[in-house]
């Protein structure tokens, strides 16, 4: 399995219209055909020096392989929306496990 983990700090300027259509956006990055499962979340309310709350959203997606990330990078569908909401971000961090 591989984890592919990121994390999107919005701009300050990004309006609660724009945050909706951004979750979704990153909600049908399900239909990659390599994807295994997917979750899209924001900071939780747990309150801990070693929690980092500051980002936005959080996208989680797992794949079988190294191939399956691969296919996921030039899927239509991620490029879709990085196209779209690409001015969006102020800070992007990604975490790949294996």
């Amino acid at each position: 399995m591989l984890s592919h983990h990121v994390l999107f700090w919005v701009k300050d300027s990004t309006t609660a219209i724009q945050k909706k259509a951004f979750r979704a956006s990153l909600e049908t990055l399900a239909g990659v055909e390599t994807v295994k499962s997917i979750h899209v979340g924001v900071p939780s309310s747990i309150s801990r020096a070693v929690v980092d709350t500051t980002y936005t959203f959080s996208l989680v997606l797992m794949f079988d392989d190294l191939a399956g990330h691969d296919v996921y990078q030039v899927h239509p569908l991620h490029k879709a929306f990085l196209e779209e909401f690409r001015d969006t971000f102020e800070k992007v961090v990604i975490y790949d496990s294996i």
